[in-house]
């Protein structure tokens, strides 16, 4: 079974596991690689049952370990030609990938990375390059679409497929028009090769989603121009004006920017008995951990 897990989600650091019994691969490194170790022995996991790292974009919030963990771990890092030379560029990677390490990835060819059947694709934003990834394996897909400025017709196919979807939802925009930042960063965040806003996000879900989409996680919020509840809630009655209840169609959830989630268990999309990403908690700690006891999410 498909597992999911984010260990950050925003401009302090992105990092999303997705694994098997057997096979594990992580999208984006962009929190501290002993922190990350920390994060994996708090849920009885070892960086070592991961064999290929995704990296959708060169901002530090995502490739900040990105050196160290393929040194330490002789991982290979799948990224762009464009996105591998930005990475070589970036200052905050301190420890550069060596050539043996990279493998390049194209928009829109897929490739099998073990059970892990991926695709690729291109999504706008002011990076050297970006791509979201959609991720198949044994009948679930699941599909990342970070930093975007806007929604291509490319991407809206993808958010169609999806089974299970994680989704920017960046900024509440009276917030940030309001907000302390300087004119030409409200006027970068809301170009097209920008960030999504919450709105924006809700109707990418509404006008795109099959009806089998069971689970929607927002990523990469704001911590000046948004809110967590607020992001729910605006996609939420987005969603409602289009007629889909939260709940009742899909599962909403919106990811934190430090603090891991529990283990999400992605159930088949083929099985009628096929629910919403269930996720595991650790009975009596705060802290979400790996059991055999699947608690219903909160």
């Amino acid at each position: 079974m498909l597992k999911f897990i984010s260990f950050g989600s925003g401009s302090s650091g992105n990092c999303y596991y997705l694994y098997t019994e057997t096979d594990g691969l992580i999208i984006d490194i962009g929190v501290g690689i002993r922190t990350l170790k920390k994060h994996f022995r708090d849920y009885g996991l070892s960086l070592s049952s991961i064999h290929y790292v995704l990296i959708t974009h060169d901002h530090a919030d995502h490739i900040k370990s990105v050196g160290s963990i393929s040194h330490e771990y002789h991982l290979p890092i799948y990224a762009t030609k464009n996105v591998h030379d930005g990475i070589d560029r970036n200052y905050c990677v301190a420890r550069k990938l060596p050539a043996q390490m990279k493998r390049y990835i194209v928009p829109g060819e897929p490739m099998q990375l073990g059970c892990f059947h991926v695709t690729p694709f291109s999504v706008p934003h002011d990076a050297t390059e970006n791509v979201g990834y959609q991720v198949e394996v044994e009948g679930v897909t699941f599909c990342i679409i970070t930093d975007a400025g806007c929604v291509t017709d490319e991407m809206k196919d993808y958010i169609t497929r999806a089974d299970y979807l994680v989704i920017e939802a960046n900024h509440d925009v009276e917030m940030l028009q309001n907000g302390p930042y300087a004119p030409h960063l409200k006027v970068r965040i809301q170009s097209p090769t920008g960030h999504l806003s919450n709105h924006d996000c809700g109707v990418a879900i509404a006008e795109n989603m099959k009806e089998g989409l069971k689970h929607v996680w927002l990523c990469h919020l704001s911590e000046e121009n948004n809110h967590p509840e607020l992001a729910r809630k605006t996609v939420e009655s987005v969603l409602r004006g289009y007629g889909i209840i939260v709940g009742k169609d899909v599962e909403l959830e919106v990811l934190k920017r430090k603090t891991p989630t529990g283990v999400y268990e992605l159930g088949s999309a083929q099985g009628k008995t096929a629910g919403y990403g269930t996720r595991t908690r650790l009975p009596g700690l705060g802290r979400p951990c790996t059991t055999d006891v699947l608690i219903p999410l909160e």
